[in-house]
């Protein structure tokens, strides 16, 4: 069972908020990105620190706090880690709150 309490505090911080919008549509936030289509492989957590303008430790638990509350998706190509929204994780949360409140 997903632990709903943690979902929220996941989605109460403005810069995982940032990085759920930008997820949304990688192509136009991190066209940059020279590993591969960020549509298709994810978002490099280097590029993502970047754009937060924070150290890749700080964005990492960003990003972690959002992968374990089931909004995001995480895919490693060698060293490197690659995210992604998980659209069927963010749905869920989504319909939970509506049928909730």
């Amino acid at each position: 069972m997903t632990d709903r309490i943690e979902q929220a505090k996941a989605l109460a911080s403005d810069a995982r908020m940032k990085i759920l919008d930008w997820l949304k549509n990688p192509g136009n936030h991190f066209a940059h990105q020279v590993t591969g289509d960020p549509a298709e492989i994810g978002v490099c957590v280097t590029l993502i620190a970047e754009k937060l303008q924070m150290s890749q430790p700080t964005a990492s638990r960003h990003l972690d706090q959002l992968r374990r509350a089931g909004f995001l998706s995480v895919r490693r190509i060698g060293q490197w880690s690659f995210f992604s929204r998980n659209e069927e994780g963010l749905s869920d949360y989504g319909r939970w709150v509506r049928d909730s409140l």
